[in-house]
């Protein structure tokens, strides 16, 4: 529960100088202005936070997770991939309130318009691609192959936050509590099904006892 603290600190402290027109806003907006450099290949990362490409990836790892569950014969297999459904449900239901509460206005870049606080496209991303490596985790025997996958949503994560950044549709408050946002989902989705974040997630043989500190 510790690991809530940070994320939902960081959260408050950026949302409350957003709704205040605090001094990080000055700060925000000329670090935008370094930034934004509309270019196709921002877009094409950005877009990789769209519903329509993150959610897909999701279903099929939770659809995997859920066979690979029900085949081995796993208690409860239909735990994981339904908490990972709900905590995608979340992110709407979440930011759509704070969108309109905060009501802030885009980027130059972007047509005017307000509600772009937070960044959807980044919790959707941080959800879709966390989640569903949580889920992949465990079913993975080899720690290279864990580690390409960790490495492989971080990638698409920092993806779609550079693309969104560099195109201008955020700035870089709107992407940072994004992330606060999403790791507060993917933090409760780990402690529900029981594999905490950056523990040994590896599956174990029923009535098999741990390998001692010596054996691979």
């Amino acid at each position: 529960m510790l690991l809530l603290g940070p994320p939902v600190l960081l959260f408050a402290l950026i949302t409350w100088q957003i709704v205040v027109d605090g001094p990080l806003v000055g700060l925000d907006e000329r670090l935008s202005g370094a930034l934004v450099h509309p270019d196709r290949a921002s877009e094409v990362l950005a877009d990789l936070g769209n519903v329509e490409v993150a959610v897909p990836a999701l279903v099929i790892a939770l659809g995997y997770a859920a066979w690979h569950g029900r085949a081995a014969g796993t208690d409860r297999w239909w735990l994981a991939p339904s908490a990972g459904g709900v905590a995608m449900v979340l992110v709407p239901v979440l930011v759509v309130p704070l969108k309109a509460w905060t009501d802030r206005p885009g980027t130059p870049a972007v047509p005017p318009a307000v509600g772009y606080y937070p960044s959807g496209h980044t919790v959707t991303a941080v959800v879709a691609y966390g989640a569903a490596a949580l889920l992949l985790l465990p079913l993975l025997r080899s720690a290279a192959v864990r580690r390409a996958l960790v490495l492989l949503c971080a990638a698409l994560v920092a993806a779609v936050s550079f693309g969104l950044v560099r195109r201008g549709y955020h700035w870089p408050l709107d992407v940072a509590a994004g992330w606060c946002l999403g790791a507060v989902l993917l933090i409760c989705l780990s402690l529900l099904v029981g594999r905490p974040v950056g523990g040994d997630s590896r599956p174990r043989s029923a009535g098999v006892p741990d390998a001692g500190p010596g054996s691979r």
